[in-house]
């Protein structure tokens, strides 16, 4: 299968870019949305290219890179009682909720935020430039993936 793109969203509150990069390799649990459910259930990869967002951050944007290092499985978090992501409804039997496992690619120096990628031409169509895209997990294309890498590596230019 072709390699795919990705963009995953996740409060760095909860986990940034800098614990990816400390950790090295991570679960991705939690989702308890059924169409992002389904994206790392079916769709993703090992190996496929993910742009890590940070949301809800100052500015919300790309704050990296990672690779999808293991393929969907059941989110176990899911069974264990008096958790914050337990579904009475999901069993090891029939799971309901799925995970997959990022590996750390590359911290950038600077988040492309979100009003940079609103404003590069070749990024109008990307899902979460759209207005009310909330999806936490949604695909990109590779033109779309080069094109926000590129925005950082300028950025670094800059800087440098």
């Amino acid at each position: 299968m072709a390699k795919r793109y990705w963009l995953m969203k996740c409060e760095p509150s909860a986990y940034s870019i800098g614990d990816l990069e400390r950790d090295g390799e991570t679960c991705w649990e939690g989702v308890r949305n059924f169409q992002a459910r389904n994206f790392m259930r079916d769709d993703m990869q090992i190996g496929d290219g993910v742009l890590f967002y940070a949301s809800n951050a100052d500015p919300s944007g790309v704050s990296g890179l990672a690779t999808i290092a293991k393929t969907g499985y059941p989110d176990h978090f899911a069974w264990k009682k008096n958790h914050k992501y337990f579904d009475v409804r999901s069993t090891k039997e029939k799971p309901i909720w799925f995970m997959v496992d990022l590996a750390f690619q590359e911290r950038f120096s600077d988040t492309v935020p979100l009003s940079a990628l609103k404003g590069t031409k070749g990024l109008e169509e990307m899902k979460v430039v759209q207005k009310g895209s909330r999806l936490s997990v949604q695909p990109v294309t590779k033109k779309e993936y080069d094109i926000v890498v590129r925005l950082n590596r300028k950025t670094k230019t800059a800087a440098g």
